[in-house]
Formats: C-alpha cells, sequence, structure tokens
C-alpha cells in the first residue's frame, strides 16, 4: 500500500498528446523499476467548476493546450527519496526527456509543472 505519492500538473500543447503519451508510457516503466508501486497519468476532460481554482489557470494553459494530472506512489518518502536519485542518473531517462525540451519546439515545460510530495492523510 502507498505511503507516499508525487503528485503533478502541467499543460502540453493538444496536438502533441499522442507523442507525450508514448514518452511517458515508456517513463513510467523506468519508473516502477527504481520503485514506484503504480504511475499514472491522466488528461483533463472537466477542469472548470465553479468557485475553485482551476488547473488551466494554475498552470497558465492556453486554448491549444491540455493539462496533464499524475502521480507516482510509494512505499514510503525515503523509497521515493530513493526512486529520484536514481531516475534522474538513469540514461534512458535522459533521452526521453531531452526531446520534449528542445528550445524550438518544446512539448513540456518544467517551469509549468506543478509538484509535490505527498504524505498520506485520509485512508479509507
Amino acid at each position: 500500500m502507498a505511503g507516499y505519492i508525487d503528485g503533478f500538473a502541467f499543460p502540453i500543447k493538444q496536438i502533441h498528446a499522442e507523442e507525450y503519451q508514448a514518452v511517458a508510457e515508456q517513463i513510467a516503466v523506468i519508473w516502477k523499476e527504481y520503485g514506484a508501486l503504480s504511475y499514472q497519468e491522466f488528461i483533463g476532460d472537466d477542469l472548470s467548476f465553479e468557485g475553485t481554482q482551476s488547473f488551466v489557470k494554475s498552470v497558465n494553459a492556453a486554448e491549444d493546450e491540455c493539462i496533464v494530472f499524475g502521480w507516482l506512489s510509494f512505499t514510503s518518502k525515503e523509497s521515493r527519496d530513493l526512486a529520484h536519485k536514481q531516475v534522474a542518473a538513469d540514461l534512458r531517462m535522459q533521452k526521453l526527456v531531452e526531446p520534449l525540451m528542445q528550445e524550438s519546439n518544446p512539448i513540456f515545460n518544467p517551469v509549468r509543472m506543478i509538484f509535490g510530495g505527498f504524505k498520506s492523510f485520509v485512508k479509507n
């Protein structure tokens, strides 16, 4: 059972969604090799609720962008911290991510990503 998760949200251009998905599926495999219990990503579908801060506004998404929301689960913060170090040093990860961040046509911009680690709070 997961005791710690990393959560994230970021925009990508809708025209790059399938290309990004193919890369994300490979990234998920790497994270799981290093201890993630699960890796999940979703594309925004219903993002406007009256009286709340929207994901669209939070990541400053343009009309031609969609929102990716996801999380990775781990047994503990310690296993998560170790996985982060291992993934950062994995050359496969670098080869997958670099093309997404090309200056001329970036698919993914980490500056626009909302990210954080969360410990378990309510279990049901």
